[in-house]
């Protein structure tokens, strides 16, 4: 999903010059606790058999390319490598404390180049020139290999020419394990973006024609596509859902509209606001709706986005209580 606070990098300039060379990794402390995530009072195999509703975003997501702001493959993933790798100022110059990517500070004081710089275009050009390689070892991962047939909606073309898968091998990858594993599920894509028609068009290809050239069996798991985009709107008297002859409104309240997400089947998706977000000056406010029901025994709604930052006032996903 689109990320905002264009930065033309100027005063991150040549930074990779800068306390650059042989930098160590950072050492956190032998004694540090681990992080662990607890299981909580809900974690039981009842929970493994639960229906799972998985609410996923598309740009930079499942997607590596963001029509928001016009960013083809190379520039989204040269975005998202600025937002995984981490240093701090040192005496007015940036400072690199690991050569190694992640998605959590590697250690106390750390924050990521993009944090700091904002939006920076070329990264892996000057101030990343470190992670190049990680760049190219994906490119590469994500290529169309040259005379591999397929729908064309399911690549896109570089900006040197260069084919590339346009929704990640590891998406169709999912849908086979949950299948495979018995898993009750159903598939909601929330975007902020204009992809979704197209999206759709070729999930219903690649699952029901056999088009996706790694995955030609995709039909065998008979995973139905509604092909109809569904628009959520919202305004300060509340949020309307709309898909074709579905019309639904917090205003009849808010557990209608978790119903009718839990009772999803196979994979739809919906346009979120992005004006109501932007209106709400990207805040948490005005994020993608999530109606949840923690004491639900039944069903289980994740939200997949690349944009949630669960410490952050400006996340993107707004939880609410159905």
């Amino acid at each position: 999903m689109a990320e905002f606070g264009e930065n033309n990098g100027l005063e991150a300039e040549e930074h990779d010059e800068t306390n650059s060379r042989n930098v160590p990794e950072p050492v956190c402390g032998p004694g540090d606790p681990a992080v662990t995530v607890p299981r909580g009072p809900g974690s039981s195999n009842h929970d493994r058999r639960k229906k799972l509703v998985l609410h996923i975003d598309l740009n930079n997501t499942i997607l590596v390319s963001d029509s928001v702001i016009a960013h083809g493959t190379e520039a989204s993933l040269e975005h998202f490598l600025s937002t995984v790798t981490w240093g701090k100022m040192s005496k007015g110059k940036w400072e690199w404390l690991s050569d190694s990517t992640s998605l959590l500070p590697p250690c106390d004081g750390a924050v990521s180049y993009y944090s700091h710089f904002g939006r920076t275009a070329g990264f892996t050009s000057a101030a990343g020139r470190r992670f190049r390689g990680i760049l190219d070892e994906h490119l590469d991962l994500l290529q169309w290999r040259e005379g591999t047939k397929g729908n064309k909606e399911l690549y896109v073309k570089g900006a040197g020419g260069q084919l590339y898968h346009w929704i990640l091998p590891s998406f169709f990858q999912l849908l086979r394990d949950l299948v495979q594993e018995g898993r009750d599920f159903a598939v909601i894509f929330r975007t902020f973006g204009n992809d979704l028609p197209r999206v759709l068009s070729a999930l219903s290809r690649a699952l029901n024609e056999g088009a996706h050239p790694l995955f030609p069996d995709l039909s065998d798991l008979k995973m139905n596509v509604n092909v109809t985009p569904g628009k959520i709107r919202c305004n300060k008297k509340g949020i309307v859902l709309t898909r074709a002859e579905d019309s639904m409104s917090t205003r009849d309240g808010e557990r209608g509209l978790y119903q009718y997400f839990s009772s999803a089947q196979g994979l739809g998706g919906f346009q979120d606001h992005f004006d109501w977000w932007s209106s709400n000056t990207f805040s948490i406010r005005g994020g993608k709706p999530l109606w949840v029901d923690p004491f639900d025994q039944h069903v289980q709604h994740i939200f997949i986005d690349d944009n949630i930052r669960p410490n952050d006032e400006n996340t993107i996903v707004h939880p609410k209580k159905s």
